[in-house]
């Protein structure tokens, strides 16, 4: 198996996609965070000082995905058609799921999980005064299409 990112020296390589064709790609993830009954009572009821927890999560998913470029080294910076990112409290704890779509030469997957893991650290920031067992896990890439244009 031959790594794409790594040169014939072993060094770090942007790939070069020049020649791929544009297609409409889309990629979907999710993660969760687990917290504790009562720091779940307080956002369902918009109780925490910070403010309003989901709505500021989704926002903070949506500019992190859209900066995926900027913090990932060897990314390729893209353009973006659609990012969107939702999240739902369920039984122990916060559902993050993401989506983007592009038409381009590359993949956006990494898109979606940049946006998924900045809304979770995002509730994980704005909960850490009141919830000292919170744990991050299951961030994952479930869909990844492309198609011709």
């Amino acid at each position: 198996m031959e790594l794409s990112h790594i040169n014939k020296e072993g060094k770090a390589n942007m790939v070069d996609v020049a020649s791929k064709p544009d297609q409409t790609r889309t990629a979907r993830a999710q993660g969760f965070i687990r917290l504790q009954k009562e720091t779940l009572s307080l956002i369902a009821d918009n109780g925490l000082r910070k403010g309003d927890v989901l709505t500021i999560a989704e926002i903070a998913g949506i500019q992190g995905g859209k900066k995926t470029n900027e913090l990932i080294p060897l990314c390729h910076p893209l353009m973006i058609t659609k990012m969107d990112v939702k999240t739902e409290i369920v039984k122990d704890g916060i559902r993050v799921e993401s989506f983007a779509k592009c038409i381009g030469k590359t993949g956006i997957e990494m898109e979606t999980l940049t946006a998924v893991n900045v809304a979770l650290l995002t509730i994980y920031d704005m909960c850490k005064a009141v919830d000292k067992q919170m744990k991050m896990d299951g961030i994952e890439l479930i869909e990844k299409k492309k198609e011709d244009v």
